[in-house]
């Protein structure tokens, strides 16, 4: 039901674009492009490996700056630069009591996007990311106590830089472009493998709003 909302949306978007191109809107595919954009990350995690490591979704924020750089009418790169808030939900228990853990894992995004542009309200992109670690923040909570902590990265071997594949459509609406993305990690979150850290990979879907200016 829920990739059927997915699909409605999209398919309503791309209508409204479509009705803008066909009203006069001024296609910018061969001009330079750039702006800020702000909205929503709907991450988790996974166990590289295939191991029992169960955990829920969370909601974080993203934002940052984007530029798109045209080659020709139907190409262009785009690179990105954004604050993004990843991590997860976890739940147990210990001695029969139930806990929640909730991690928040804060990074500094740069993809670097290949841009198919079919239509002035439409383009397709797809590319690596360069993600680096900036802090991680736990909150652990039993039911009686809510404790929150912030990784000191020195006293664990937590890999800061990470390598991701991600791609998604932008729907472009005059200044207006709606931005959607999926992500995957590449390299894993731990080091050489001592940290005491679960071993993971970031997963994540993106929404944003930006703003295009030429």
């Amino acid at each position: 039901m829920n990739k059927l909302y997915i699909t409605i949306f999209i398919t309503a978007l791309a209508f409204i674009g479509f009705a803008q191109d066909t009203s006069g809107q001024k296609s910018t595919r061969n001009m330079l492009v750039f702006g800020p954009k702000v909205g929503l990350n709907y991450s988790n995690v996974y166990d590289t490996q295939g191991d029992s490591y169960a955990t829920d979704p969370k909601l974080g924020f993203a934002g940052g700056l984007f530029l798109a750089v045209p080659i020709g009418t139907f190409l262009g790169i785009q690179p990105e630069v954004l604050f993004s808030q990843k991590g997860f939900k976890a739940q147990g228990s210990i001695l029969g009591s139930g806990y929640s853990l909730t991690r928040t894992t804060s990074y500094i995004d740069v993809p670097i996007y290949l841009m198919l542009k079919p239509a002035p309200f439409l383009t397709v992109l797809v590319g690596p990311q360069y993600s680096y670690l900036v802090k991680q923040r736990d909150v652990f909570e039993n039911g009686t106590t809510s404790i929150a902590q912030e990784l000191e990265f020195e006293n664990d071997n937590v890999r800061k830089n990470i390598l991701s594949v991600t791609g998604g459509l932008d729907i472009n609406i005059k200044h207006v472009v709606l931005g959607l993305r999926a992500g995957l990690d590449v390299s894993n979150n731990r080091g050489d493998g001592t940290s005491n850290t679960p071993r993971y990979k970031n997963s994540w879907f993106q929404a944003t709003l930006g703003f295009r200016i030429y």
